[in-house]
């Protein structure tokens, strides 16, 4: 079976469409998988990672619960979240964390219909690629598609979210109250670029983790389409 199997690997490498698929025919005792199904095996794995990681950020503490993802101050604001609580304002640097991670989670809804249209638009040599490559290679994939795209989607989001929530407001006291503790270094930065970048890292990165549970895992692969595909890369 492995050797079968490295057989049906090194054809994909070096051969093209057609000549991939007479190789494969040749095997012995090997189930015969088309470039469609092939295709539709690698937009079954992605849609997974949308469905059962990306979704959850979008909840109440989606990002703020999540070790892998909570987004933590900014180098130049850290300085910030100590003086507070030196000097007894802990409360509202929480809530200035907080707000930061409820505007993430609220930018995160409108990756979806992003996400869809990259997936949709995989080619057989993207699946190739994809299903040879490394233990992330899927999410590259689906990281290279969107995400200009998705920043573009989130940045308005993530400023709209922090004027909803008073987010800009809360910042902008926390910060005037940091500038007036004697003898620091005075600090301005811009969040939502800052949050936006990082909204980006946690939706990758929780792509990441489905797409590994699924190449290393077989009790993950939950249709008979991604079992087939996914044991070309066993």
């Amino acid at each position: 079976m492995k050797n079968r199997i490295l057989i049906a690997l090194i054809a994909f490498q070096f051969f093209g469409c057609a000549e991939l698929q007479k190789v494969v025919n040749q095997l012995p005792n090997q189930e015969v998988l088309t470039q469609e199904q092939i295709g539709n095996g690698l937009r079954q794995a992605l849609d997974n990672g949308i469905k059962n990681q990306v979704s959850k950020l979008t909840a109440t503490d989606g990002f703020y619960k999540n070790e892998l993802v909570k987004i933590l101050l900014p180098s130049e604001l850290q300085e910030v979240d100590k003086g507070l609580r030196k000097i007894g304002l802990g409360s509202l640097a929480d809530k200035g964390l907080l707000l930061l991670n409820r505007a993430a989670e609220d930018a995160v809804k409108t990756a979806t219909p992003i996400f869809i249209d990259a997936v949709k638009n995989i080619t057989f040599n993207d699946a190739k690629n994809i299903l040879l490559g490394e233990q992330n290679a899927a999410t590259s994939y689906l990281q290279n598609a969107t995400s200009t795209s998705l920043y573009k989607s989130f940045s308005p989001v993530i400023k709209k979210s922090f004027d909803k929530v008073g987010a800009d407001k809360v910042w902008t006291d926390l910060i005037n109250k940091y500038n007036k503790i004697p003898f620091v270094n005075k600090v301005n930065p811009d969040l939502t670029d800052y949050v936006t970048a990082q909204t980006l890292k946690g939706v990758f990165t929780m792509i990441e983790l489905e797409e590994r549970g699924i190449r290393e895992k077989v009790g993950l692969r939950n249709t008979s389409l991604l079992r087939k595909v996914f044991a070309l890369q066993d």
